[in-house]
């Protein structure tokens, strides 16, 4: 959900946009949703974790594990972490170069 404010006026509209995450990681019936959030000190990534499930003919998701889920469960984080890495590492990388780019001006 977006609340778009507009304070000159007092008036508060709420549009219901349905954001994706930037990345997903999943094995089996175990996935991680990557989520990048922009801030005033750059990119900040929060990730959630679910485990699929079939009720019936319907798909559902959980954020609740079993103990059987735990070593898959610590897997996909691994690789949600090393995804998430290579991503800062890219970002502080390129704003280094735009950074020597602007040094030599």
């Amino acid at each position: 959900m977006t609340i778009d404010a507009r304070s000159d006026q007092g008036d508060f509209s709420m549009k219901n946009t349905k954001q994706k995450p930037i990345h997903e990681v999943r094995l089996g019936h175990i996935k991680a949703a990557v989520w990048k959030n922009e801030t005033e000190a750059g990119a900040r990534y929060n990730v959630t974790f679910s485990r699929i499930y079939k009720d019936g003919d319907k798909w559902q998701s959980t954020d609740s594990f079993g103990r059987d889920d735990l070593l898959l469960l610590s897997k996909v984080a691994d690789q949600t972490h090393s995804w998430i890495f290579q991503q800062s590492q890219g970002e502080d990388n390129a704003s280094k170069a735009a950074s020597r780019e602007n040094d030599d001006r």
